[in-house]
């Protein structure tokens, strides 16, 4: 199966070796048909700390690094 992939901006880079990422969509609502967005965000692993807030990144899942980190950053978009 292949791996997800998703793309987001980096919101937080605080924490060492790890960003948080946003990820936005649109949905359609089912009965108005009216489109609207959602986001959520992400703790992916950063090994080398090289992204910082405000650059768009990819990110792909991986087994699980800690607690709530299962998605490491692959590249800058």
């Amino acid at each position: 199966m292949p791996k997800k992939k998703l793309t987001g901006i980096v919101v937080s880079d605080k924490m060492q070796k790890t960003v948080v990422v946003k990820v936005e969509r649109i949905k359609e609502h089912q009965k108005y048909k009216k489109r609207y967005k959602i986001h959520k965000k992400y703790k992916a692993h950063d090994e080398s700390q090289q992204y910082h807030i405000g650059d768009t990144v990819m990110i792909e899942e991986t087994a699980p690094i800690s607690k709530d980190k299962n998605w490491k950053v692959i590249s800058k978009v």
